[in-house]
């Protein structure tokens, strides 16, 4: 074989040299593919209009698969047992737009849950759980409409702040409901419903707090008033015995008069 300028390589070394990268190039090609179309043996894989569908409901899931299809646009995870999603639960997702987590027994949802989907992320299902309360910074920069109807919410102050950055799905949004609260006569009522009335959990929560601190401040006041009362009783009967004492002693004009009543007798 000629190359331009006259150079001659044999056809033997060429395909020698050739056939290696070739193989490479091949290989790689395909485990790039085996990555992006893995499916778990717990779900089913498919396409619907060129998009990737991962079906993993009702499957007695206890935590979030993580081989998941690189390229997965609709993840359905509803109806097992997941308890939590962990930071970075979705990262290897980047193209992932609807994630469904409905009726499981989730309980904790980590700050960095949902990194590498924030900017993805179209709808998000978490209704039908076990959540109490979520971090603030769980759906920092979310763009999703999210669903959090059916969880024993406790409201309190930051539940409220988490509320006032989300989209919450409309249809639902009544279903998000006090199980408990800071104030007792809010339980049972729709989230939305009390904070619309007026209601602010965060400044009841700093009223709360001053009250903790002057009861404290109280306590520590009484202390010291009754240390000071201790010691003031305890050196006024120290010097009472004192006083007693010195009273018992002789006075010097008596021992005078006995040293004078001697000195006539000798």
């Amino acid at each position: 074989m000629t190359f331009p300028g006259g150079a001659h390589v044999s056809r033997k070394v060429f395909i020698h040299h050739g056939c290696p990268l070739i193989l490479r190039f091949i290989l790689t090609v395909i485990c790039l593919s085996a990555m992006g179309f893995a499916c778990p043996k717990s779900c089913h894989c498919s396409e619907r209009n060129g998009l990737t569908v991962v079906q993993c409901s009702s499957r007695n899931l206890e935590e979030i698969p993580s081989n998941l299809p690189h390229d997965t646009v609709l993840l359905l995870l509803s109806s097992n047992h997941i308890t939590k999603i962990p930071n970075q639960a979705f990262k290897n997702l980047p193209w992932l737009q609807e994630l469904d987590l409905s009726r499981n027994a989730i309980e904790t949802v980590d700050a960095g849950a949902f990194q590498g989907v924030t900017e993805s992320l179209r709808v998000l299902d978490l209704s039908h759980n076990h959540m109490q309360s979520v971090p603030k910074e769980a759906f920092a920069r979310l763009h999703a409409k999210i669903s959090l109807s059916n969880n024993p919410w406790h409201c309190e102050c930051t539940l409220q702040e988490v509320l006032r950055e989300l989209r919450l799905d409309p249809e639902t949004v009544n279903e998000v409901s006090c199980h408990t609260s800071v104030q007792e006569e809010y339980a049972g009522k729709p989230v939305i419903q009390v904070l619309d009335s007026g209601i602010n959990f965060c400044n009841f929560h700093h009223k709360t707090t001053d009250v903790a601190m002057f009861v404290t401040m109280f306590g520590w006041f009484t202390m010291v008033i009754a240390y000071v009362i201790y010691y003031v009783r305890h050196n006024q009967e120290d010097a009472r015995r004192h006083l007693e004492y010195l009273k018992s002693l002789p006075s010097s004009s008596q021992i005078s008069k006995d040293f004078d009543t001697i000195s006539t007798v000798l």
